[in-house]
C-alpha cells in the first residue's frame, strides 16, 4: 500500500479519501491481527506509517467539510 502524500490527497476526492482510509485501516488491523499471533511484521516501520498517513487523511477530511 502506498503511502499518500499531503499533495496526492489535494487532487483526490471525499470519496476516494475514504475509500483509502478504510483500506489502510483494514491493512493495518491485519498487521495488528499477524502480530497478536505472534509473528513478527514484515516492516515495522510500515504500521507507524499508516497510522501516519490514516491521521492525515482525517484531517483532511475535516477540512474539507
Amino acid at each position: 500500500m502506498a503511502i499518500l502524500k499531503s499533495e496526492d490527497m489535494d487532487d483526490m476526492s471525499r470519496e476516494d479519501l475514504i475509500d483509502k482510509m478504510e483500506e489502510m485501516k483494514l491493512e493495518l488491523a491485519k498487521e495488528r491481527a499477524q502480530i497478536k499471533i505472534g509473528g513478527v511484521p514484515e516492516n515495522p516501520g510500515k504500521m507507524k506509517e499508516m497510522k501516519k498517513t490514516i491521521a492525515r487523511i482525517k484531517t483532511k477530511l475535516s477540512e474539507t467539510r
